[in-house]
């Protein structure tokens, strides 16, 4: 091998790149960039470089940076402005000073500020529980400059440093009451203190004792045990410390439930924030879900809406109707998914079934193509040897017969294979009708076809759903039932399809102004129901008044003829344990009311006693 020195007297560059490629394969160095420009430069007795300037990286780099506050976007600017002019060692030195500069924002006391959070979160503040204090530090983290990072992370400190504990605020509450008495008014400490007040003070201190005590009682019989249905041993605790409050008696009684109601606060807290932590767990794990099943599916549109529906569900606020919503949803995916998969399992053994057809199909014309081969090869070579003209027309005549077999054998494999096709063709047209009809008839399971409102089946399941929901929670249902106005003349004078019409515009008119709780269902005909949760008769009356009042405003075109439809309504509330046939009869026999009185009008039917 040369030396070095013989290697370095090399001058022009060809020659020292084919030393390069020479040396590189003798030493058996990988052929890599970085080893060829190594020993380039070893070979050229100069000195390696250093790396070249990530120009374009840089840029791409430098549209990302933070520029929220001014000395960002000044260091910003400058490297802008190196990187425009094109000078590598000016774009360098303009990164590392912004690099620096963002560093620089570090230099205040976390160290002291992450030490005060922690003794701060461990302590126990009046009003801040961990669920509380979890969700004021989310908000705080979300800054994303350090420096106000720092600021609202110190205020929050200074903001839990500054709240009574709650072991304190006991005796703070004891402090600021105002004395009942001046100073030399209180007794001696052996004497009772209610020797010092008049009697009907005392009468009214000890009224109002029993009414807190009673009132204490029933929010740990009824209404804490109600948030606890998946925690059973604590719902029996609260029911125990509800007779326990019950049968004291003194002061020294109530006292004595300090400790014990102290810790029962610590472990209530300490559930409350587990459960609060594996609903977000769980809501997590379906957001990851969802789209990872979004990133799987390629091109089915039904099955991307549906899951952009349960997205919504799951980024909104808990709220059970849209849960109840969902759910149906879901149970159309399910059942228009089993569907699709047993058609497309049908469909993937007649594809089958066809190529294996097909490749019979080219198995027999290749063997018949090969037997008419051979025998044309034999007549024409007996055609050759043949001295006699008169010896050739039988060889023609056979030449022509086996061609007309072939012909008639290659048209028979063409029409099985058109056939064949057309069998695929229709089967694929089959699938795609029969998805369609799967949309529409999930769509209409439980909608009317006309109006896009709940048909009879949709009403049934939603009415059930509030009645238990009113049930529960022990809040108002209202239920109406409104009838178009002279809908018969409407069809007589300009048709069934100026009649269908009105109902859509109808309909569409009346989901407009309802709220998102609220049910629109057909009845039949052109009745229509109408389910108010939460809503007391009073109000459903006037929600109806202000739909008439907006349906007017909507002018109906019938063959350029300006039409205003109106309806007539009639409206009662629900009473518990009552079925939905006895309800809407109610309602409808208001209309009919209405109707009397002149249309266009809402009767409200008192429930029965």
């Amino acid at each position: 091998m040369e030396s070095v020195a013989s290697m370095a007297s090399l001058s022009n560059p060809s020659e020292i790149a084919r030393e390069t490629l020479r040396q590189l394969a003798m030493r058996r160095d990988a052929p890599t960039p970085d080893n060829y420009r190594r020993l380039y430069h070893e070979i050229a007795g100069t000195q390696v470089s250093d790396e070249a300037f990530p120009d374009q990286f840089v840029r791409k780099l430098a549209k990302r940076l933070p520029r929220d506050t001014a000395e960002r976007q000044r260091l910003a600017r400058q490297l802008d402005q190196a990187l425009a002019s094109g000078n590598a060692r000016e774009a360098n030195e303009a990164l590392i000073n912004y690099l620096n500069g963002l560093h620089g924002n570090d230099a205040q006391p976390w160290n002291e500020l992450i030490g005060a959070l922690i003794r701060q979160w461990e302590g126990r503040q009046t009003g801040w529980t961990t669920a509380r204090k979890r969700e004021a530090l989310d908000r705080v983290l979300s800054a994303s400059d350090p420096a106000t990072l720092h600021t609202r992370l110190q205020g929050l400190v200074k903001g839990w440093s500054q709240t009574p504990h709650a072991d304190d605020a006991a005796p703070i509450a004891a402090e600021q009451d105002p004395p009942a008495r001046s100073a030399s008014a209180v007794p001696a400490p052996g004497a009772r203190a209610a020797s010092s007040m008049p009697a009907s003070e005392a009468v009214d201190r000890t009224g109002l004792q029993e009414s807190l005590r009673t009132l204490f009682a029933l929010a740990f019989e009824d209404v804490i045990p109600a948030f606890l249905g998946e925690h059973p041993e604590l719902a029996d605790e609260a029911t125990h410390i509800a007779a326990t409050v019950r049968q004291a008696s003194d002061v020294s009684a109530v006292d004595a439930l300090n400790r014990p109601l102290r810790r029962y606060a610590q472990r209530l807290e300490t559930t409350a924030a587990d459960d609060a932590e594996i609903r977000s767990g769980l809501l997590d794990l379906l957001r990851l879900l969802l789209r990872n099943i979004d990133d799987l599916v390629l091109d089915d549109t039904w099955l991307k809406g549906q899951i952009e529906m349960l997205r919504e569900v799951v980024e909104a606020p808990p709220n059970p109707r849209a849960l109840d919503a969902a759910g149906q949803q879901l149970k159309n995916l399910i059942y228009k998914q089993s569907q699709l998969k047993h058609n497309l399992v049908e469909a993937q053994r007649n594809l089958r079934e066809m190529l294996a057809s097909f490749v019979d199909q080219l198995s027999r014309m290749a063997e018949n193509t090969g037997t008419f081969h051979d025998r044309i090869g034999t007549v024409a070579q007996r055609i050759a040897e043949a001295t006699d003209i008169s010896t050739i027309s039988p060889l023609l005549q056979e030449v022509m017969s086996e061609t007309l077999k072939m012909q008639t054998e290659t048209r028979r494999s063409r029409d099985e294979l058109t056939a064949a096709r057309e069998t695929a063709r229709a089967a694929e047209n089959r699938i795609s009708q029969l998805q369609q009809e799967l949309d529409e008839a999930s769509r209409l399971m439980r909608h009317d076809q006309l109006t896009g409102a709940l048909n009879r089946r949709g009403l049934e399941e939603m009415f059930d759903k509030e009645r238990a929901r009113a049930d529960r929670r022990h809040t108002p249902l209202s239920v109406a039932l409104l009838d178009i106005d002279n809908f018969k003349r409407l069809n007589d004078t300009h048709g069934h399809n100026t009649g269908d019409e009105a109902l859509v515009m109808l309909a569409s008119t009346v989901r407009k102004h309802l709220r998102p709780q609220d049910t629109l269902a057909r009845q039949g005909g052109e009745e229509f129901v109408i389910l108010f949760p939460e809503t007391e008769v009073a109000h459903a009356n006037q929600a109806l008044v202000r739909l008439q009042r907006e349906l007017t405003r909507e002018f109906f075109m019938a063959k350029n003829e300006k039409i205003v439809i109106t309806f007539s309504a009639g409206v009662t509330e629900w009473v518990s344990g009552e079925p939905m046939p006895s309800v809407v009869a109610r309602a409808d026999a208001a209309m009919y009311q209405a109707k009397q009185s002149g249309r266009n009008r809402v009767v409200v039917a008192a429930p029965p006693a």
